[in-house]
């Protein structure tokens, strides 16, 4: 009798098994396609609007977008499939957004802060900045954080609502930058010579700017005696160049002029 039954309750669940893995396989392969038309059509997308020439930083951040909520739409197709009722779904997203919304307020701060930053554009894909504290080349700005590559290399991710809530320096703004540098010279040393000869030599430094020309001035007297400000203009790209052959130029110049080495002034204390 219990064979019997069983075999009863086999031979009724046969069809609701099949049935239910049926519907599964369906929808495993629903997903699979679905995810592989998602990613056609963003590289759809991307490839319209580069052809279109569409600024990187906007076609980087549409296409996240554009995924996040065809994945979304994915995934209530399947639960409407296996007969989930998507209008009550629609309702517990929304109950759970706001459950999500009061815990992620630091995620959701980013999120609003990325699309300032691309309304607002205070710098692009490919500026060298500084944001947020970190200094670099931006290589994305995404949908909660901007990717910055620093000049050491290092590859940092700094929060949106960081970067819009302080200082944002933009060195690629302009077609060139200051290199702020200094000269210090002896007491006895002749300051007008000094400056004529470090204007002629840093003027023949690679990459710097014609205009504006090299600015070399006095800074101020300290007590080892005046302080040159040696100013050469360039692209951002080669800063650091131009930084570094400016202070061997300085010495090399001042070296090969005989100009003395500025010491410290002995005091003399009364017997």
């Amino acid at each position: 009798m219990n064979t019997a039954k069983i075999g009863s309750w086999v031979d009724q669940a046969q069809p609701i098994l099949v049935a239910f893995g049926l519907k599964a396989l369906g929808a495993i392969v629903v997903f699979i396609v679905g995810r592989w038309l998602i990613g056609l059509v963003t590289r759809l997308v991307g490839a319209g609007m580069t052809r279109q020439e569409i600024d990187p930083t906007v076609q980087r951040y549409l296409v996240s977008f554009i995924t996040v909520a065809l994945n979304i739409i994915l995934v209530v197709a399947i639960l409407g499939y296996f007969g989930v009722e998507t209008t009550s779904f629609a309702a517990l997203v929304a109950g759970a957004g706001v459950a999500i919304g009061a815990a992620w307020s630091g995620l959701l701060g980013n999120f609003a802060s990325g699309i300032f930053l691309l309304v607002l554009r205070p710098y692009l894909v490919g500026d060298y900045v500084t944001a947020g504290g970190v200094e670099g080349t931006v290589l994305e700005i995404g949908l909660f954080g901007s990717t910055i590559n620093t000049p050491d290399n290092v590859r940092t991710i700094v929060g949106n609502a960081k970067i819009m809530g302080g200082d944002i320096k933009n060195y690629t703004a302009h077609p060139y930058r200051r290199v702020e540098l200094v000269a210090q010279l002896a007491g006895s040393a002749d300051v007008h010579k000094a400056i004529a000869l470090l204007k002629e030599s840093v003027s023949g430094v690679a990459n710097i700017s014609k205009d504006p020309a090299v600015d070399v001035e006095i800074l101020e007297f300290n007590e080892f005696g005046p302080k040159l400000a040696v100013r050469p203009y360039c692209h951002t790209n080669h800063y650091w160049q131009v930084y570094f052959d400016t202070n061997k130029a300085i010495a090399d110049t001042l070296g090969a002029a005989g100009f003395p080495v500025a010491t410290r002034p002995v005091k003399v204390y009364p017997v």
